[in-house]
């Protein structure tokens, strides 16, 4: 529903159905579906100008079902009812087009649908009621198919399209609606109950790898909480508006609501080429969506997600995107043939894709919530590399595929070292919780023996005395393609059952140890919000019994004190420039010294580069292996230099500014304890909560803490996961290809005098010299992209200090605000004195307000631990 196209006549009319004066902020979208709602069912019900008693329940039941018993909407059924039949709005069929401007498709068959419902209160649908629908539909351009299949739906007749009747049932899919309010997933779940089973689709999987109870559950309860921040926004904009609550609490609901409502959990599907990641893929969707080859053919990331109809959106490089068919996305995602068996470099080099998504109505796991990112793969091009490292920065889960014909050798086993650093934040003796090992292909192992040794190999490897992963169930021996053949069948197979273990185990961690705990951040988040609610309400409540008054004396005293606090925000922006300008200075220095240092220290590890390939028969492998070597030392030299010069240097400049902000901070709570003793207000309690709530977690050195930027670069190294030094690889694009091989191998011929062959020169020689040329060239490569390299180091630092300087000013703003609340309070109590009694019964109607959300959070909360 987009809401910004709601028109001042439709503000206009629901005011006029509601009796109250609304402004456009106030119609949400329950309301105005409710509004819409009541139109059409009173339409249908006067549209042969009787009212049967079937047709009044069926009216009370309807919102009864729909509406809980302690929901705000509920006050407006009855005066909405009322105005509809008394200014007889149904028969406006301009003032229901106000009312759905802003509706989906999907909404206004929803709308429809409680009409056919309505119709059929009696038993029979009667012939004006029909019309009545036939026309507020053709107005709302409903497909006349649709109407079709809900008449026969309500009066138990058989329905011959079946595709329009799974085109409604794919319409009226709850899960299309969580991104609203749960009274949308409720009216849909309502109707599509009283629709036909949706017809099995024969080309489509034939039953379902998983039902995701636990992600459905947990789908639930964070609507139920998104419901509980609605409500808690309702009452504190009604005491903002009353000058009794901080404004910035119904900013700090908004923002916990916005998290609840994009709430999803991205799964990485990671490895090398030929491993069976497209099947794996396909397995876990139940369709045969991604390309299979046995060549590379993840040539961008792709990501499959819920969407509301079948399409796919390509995002090219340079912003633009567009729709493209099934068909152009399986070849734009993939790598042509030809470039899969030789130059993959120069066609990805020449890719203008970024990524493409997938959107579809029908795969379960992204309907409950879970996107899926089929990375381009590690270890096969640079680029690609590049592009899966960014991926894993907000991956919630990686699958890491490895085959049982070749379990994790030395270049996986490397790569696992790699993601684990990369997702568990460079911590070497705790294994990654949340890497899964699939190991695929295990039904091509014929005997038990050859099964156990690669279960054995596998534990032993990633549950060393340095364990990679950690957790229960997080590896699985699977075979990818005999799971996808059989679910595709309709058939069972032991391997359609380790699937399914997989799956379950995959969605156990997500809902629990990631889902669980977004939920109860959430909560208590909300809960802090209520606190100080509280403290405010019982400030208030002691202005209004003459037991807390701020003199003019304190009224001058607090205005010097938000002076003060703007003038720390001030100053504290001015040092965290100074301290990250000396930074950049202090780190540009340390560069041009490494740089100038790094051509001696690559070729000193030349000395220990290796290949299994020979100088005379594969000189073209053997210099692909060097120049992969040289890559793999110019990478962690990088790491290596900003996780130590750099860091060493943000260590110090910023404990100078963390310092000063601890200062500031308890410069402020000092302050407003010094009020509370005098006034008995609770400014630094206030002060707390919100810092709990918000950003701040404690902000300063008195406080719980939040994370310093010093704590967050110690515990994930100064590049924290942003990749720098695989943009190095990347830089080095020219390396992977073919041109580079040729220039090496020339430049040494020629050096040779181009006529003495290689066969008969002294191996080791030759060995150093392709060592030599690689260092060489790579170096000067190295040297073209030097500068966009350090630009991105200097971009992170800017955004570390740029980071602290915000959640600083934040905390600044909330403390202002209470001492703005603070007054506006007094000023409130000096205007209504004589509605001092009144007043008493509004902060007491409040408090039961605030109680009852409270009620609520702990039942979900409950409700999410069973």
């Amino acid at each position: 529903m987009d809401t910004s196209l709601i028109s001042p006549q439709t503000v206009e009319l629901v005011s006029l159905l509601t009796g109250q004066k609304l402004r456009k902020e106030d119609i949400t979208p329950p309301l105005l579906f409710l509004a819409a709602l009541v139109t059409v069912l009173l339409g249908v019900i006067h549209a042969d100008g009787t009212v049967s008693a079937e047709e009044k329940q069926r009216l009370r039941t309807t919102f009864t079902e729909l509406i809980p018993a302690n929901n705000s909407l509920g006050q407006f059924v009855r005066p909405m009812v009322k105005s509809v039949q008394d200014r007889q709005v149904y028969n406006k069929v301009t003032a229901l087009l106000a009312l759905t401007a802003c509706f989906s498709e999907e909404e206004k068959l929803l709308l429809i649908s409680f009409g056919y419902q309505m119709s059929a209160a009696d038993g029979t649908i009667e012939e004006r009621a029909k019309e009545y629908l036939k026309i507020i539909a053709s107005r709302l351009g409903i497909d006349g198919r649709y109407l079709t299949v809900l008449e026969a739906s309500f009066s138990n007749q058989s329905i011959s399209d079946t595709a329009a009747l799974a085109e409604v049932h794919s319409l009226l899919d709850p899960a299309r609606f969580q991104s609203l309010d749960s009274l949308f997933v409720r009216a849909a779940s309502h109707i599509i109950e009283h629709l036909p089973a949706k017809p099995k689709q024969q080309k489509n999987r034939k039953h379902s790898v998983s039902s995701y109870q636990e992600l459905k559950k947990f789908q639930k309860y964070r609507l139920e909480l998104n419901a509980v921040c609605k409500t808690l926004s309702s009452t504190l904009e009604n005491g903002s508006d009353r000058k009794v609550f901080s404004p910035n609490l119904t900013e700090e609901v908004t923002k916990i609501s916005q998290r609840l409502k994009s709430q999803c959990f991205c799964v990485a599907v990671v490895g090398d080429f030929s491993k069976g990641k497209s099947t794996l893929l396909n397995a876990l969707v139940g369709e045969k969506i991604q390309p299979v080859r046995a060549t590379p053919c993840s040539g961008t990331v792709t990501i499959l997600k819920y969407g509301s109809k079948r399409r796919v959106i390509c995002h090219y490089k340079n912003g633009c995107k567009e729709e493209i068919s099934p068909e152009e996305y399986k070849e734009k995602a993939a790598i042509s043939k030809k470039a899969a068996s030789g130059s993959i470099a120069d066609e990805i080099a020449k890719s203008e894709i970024a990524e493409i998504v997938f959107e579809h109505p029908e795969l379960e796991l992204c309907s409950n919530g879970v996107e899926i990112i089929d990375t381009p793969g590690l270890n096969e091009q640079e680029e690609r590399t590049l592009a899966t490292q960014q991926v894993l920065k907000t991956a919630d889960a990686v699958i890491f595929l490895t085959s049982a014909n070749n379990v994790l050798p030395q270049t996986e086993k490397e790569l696992l070292l790699s993601l684990k650093k990369e997702l568990n934040y460079g911590k070497e003796d705790e294994g990654a919780r949340n890497i899964f090992i699939a190991v695929n292909f295990f039904d091509g192992l014929e005997t038990e023996e050859d099964r156990q040794d690669v279960k054995e190999r596998v534990e032993t490897i990633v549950n060393g005395e340095k364990p990679i992963i950690a957790g229960e169930n997080r590896i699985h021996f699977i075979s990818a393609k005999s799971a996808l053949e059989a679910i595709l069948d309709g058939t069972e197979n032991e391997y359609v059952k380790s699937f399914q273990d997989f799956t379950k185990s995959l969605e156990q961690f997500l809902t629990v140890e990631r889902g669980a705990i977004a939920l109860q951040q959430s909560a208590a988040g909300i809960k802090q919000i209520i606190n100080t609610c509280c403290d405010e309400l019982s400030q208030y409540r002691e202005m209004l019994e003459g037991k807390l008054t701020v003199s003019p004396g304190d009224k001058a005293k607090i205005f010097e004190q938000m002076a003060e606090v703007s003038g720390r925000d001030v100053k504290i922006k001015l040092l965290a420039d100074e301290l990250m300008q000396q930074s950049l200075d202090e780190t540009l220095e340390s560069w041009n010294q490494w740089v100038e240092e790094l051509g001696e220290r690559l070729l000193s590890k030349s000395h220990r580069w290796t290949s299994e390939h020979g100088h005379i028969m594969s000189q073209d492998k053997l210099t692909k292996d060097y120049a992969d070597q040289f890559v793999r030392d110019i990478t962690e030299e990088i790491d290596d230099w900003g996780n130590q010069k750099v860091q060493s240097i943000l260590k110090q400049n910023m404990g100078v500014l963390d310092s000063q902000i601890g200062e500031d901070i308890d410069a402020i709570r000092q302050e407003f304890q010094q009020f509370d003793q005098q006034l008995s207000t609770s400014l630094v309690a206030q002060f707390n909560n919100l810092a709990t709530a918000g950003s701040l977690g404690g902000i300063g050195s008195s406080g719980s803490g939040i994370a310093s930027s010093i704590g967050e670069i110690e515990d994930g190294g100064f590049f924290g996961g942003l990749g720098i030094g695989a943009a190095v690889g990347a830089a080095l694009l020219f390396f992977t290809g073919l041109g580079f091989i040729g220039v090496v191998l020339g430049g040494l011929a020629a050096g040779a005098g181009g006529g003495l062959g290689w066969s008969f020169l002294d191996g080791d020689a030759v060995k150093a010299q392709i060592k030599e040329k690689v260092c060489e060239l790579g170096f000067e490569k190295f040297g073209e992209s030097a500068e966009s390299i350090f630009e991105k180091v200097q971009e992170r630092i800017i955004a570390v200090f740029d980071d602290r300087a915000d959640a600083n000013s934040d905390a600044m703003s909330k403390a202002i605000a209470l001492w703005e609340n603070l007054l506006e309070q007094q000023e409130k109590h000096d205007r209504e004195r004589a509605e001092c009694e009144t007043q008493k019964l509004w902060l007491a109607d409040k408090r039961r307000e605030l109680e009852q959300v409270q009620n609520q959070i702990e039942a979900i909360l409950n409700q999410s631990d069973r």
